[in-house]
């Protein structure tokens, strides 16, 4: 079990259920980002079958010793616990100059759980804005489509082109809308991504200290200052691209996913939920 200063706290687990993603600049030291790289050139980074336990892939390579990291593990073991199940990997590789980039999308959409998968996406090397790194779109992972069916969509407000330094870790909900850019430079561009199954619940799996076990206090936690980036503000803001009236289901999703991520079945933002579980007998 990792110590709890290595877990994600409330308002970064806010943030992942608000708009789909976190981000974690620089986590990951040079010398593994170099092993790693150098263990790509040689194609030596070999997966395991869909529902191996991580803890089993990856024995004696930079990559384990990427995710071995504490703070890698701590948020991890965060959002789909201590030994979640690999599903697939991959390299993506984005040619230099590259004539073409790939269209917006979601990865493999094909059920309606509440349960959710992530996405590590890891950059072991930097990545300028003409390098053409991962575009995401926060808060699209409710927005629930078949793949390749929103690649007709470009520059959505509020859109964020991966910029970063070396080292830098995605953690993105499976459902979120993303696209690998145009490669503008004279350099290969590469991207590790890692996608994993929960093993376990998940409820509570990030460190709750700052969640009081009393009921009122947890109230007082989640109202108090609602513009101090506490948890009721996070899950209330609006997105750029959200429609006038649509936002507001996606406020009701977020406070779904947060009532399934606590356990606190009373949970809400502002009555939006509430006002529509009054079922008068």
């Amino acid at each position: 079990m990792i110590d709890k200063q290595h877990l994600l706290n409330s308002q970064q687990m806010a943030e992942f259920v608000a708009r789909g993603f976190l981000r974690f600049d620089e986590l990951v030291p040079a010398e593994i980002n170099e092993a790693v790289m150098r263990d790509i050139d040689r194609q030596a980074i070999k997966g395991a079958p869909a529902g191996t336990p991580l803890s089993q892939c990856y024995a004696g390579t930079a990559l384990r010793h990427m995710l071995d990291l504490p703070a890698v593990q701590g948020l991890i073991q965060s959002l789909v616990g201590e030994d979640p199940l690999f599903d697939h990997d991959a390299i993506h590789v984005r040619e230099p100059n590259e004539g073409k980039a790939q269209g917006l999308h979601a990865d493999s959409i094909i059920d309606l759980r509440t349960h959710f998968d992530i996405q590590l996406m890891y950059f072991p090397h930097d990545v300028p804005l003409e390098m053409g790194g991962t575009l995401l779109l926060p808060g699209s992972h409710f927005r629930r489509v078949n793949e390749m069916d929103v690649a007709a969509y470009q520059n959505m407000r509020g859109q964020i082109a991966m910029v970063c330094k070396a080292g830098t870790l995605l953690a993105l909900h499976h459902g979120i809308w993303h696209c690998g850019r145009q490669n503008k430079t004279d350099r290969r561009r590469y991207m590790f991504k890692l996608r994993l199954n929960p093993a376990v619940r998940q409820l509570r799996l990030w460190n709750t200290q700052d969640l009081e076990p009393d009921y009122q206090s947890q109230r007082e936690i989640y109202t108090r200052n609602a513009r101090d980036g506490g948890v009721q503000d996070i899950l209330s803001r609006r997105e750029p691209w959200f429609e006038a009236a649509s936002g507001r289901l996606e406020i009701v999703n977020r406070i779904k996913l947060w009532r399934f991520l606590t356990g606190d079945n009373e949970f809400d933002v502002h009555y939006w939920l509430g006002r529509l579980e009054n079922k008068p007998a």
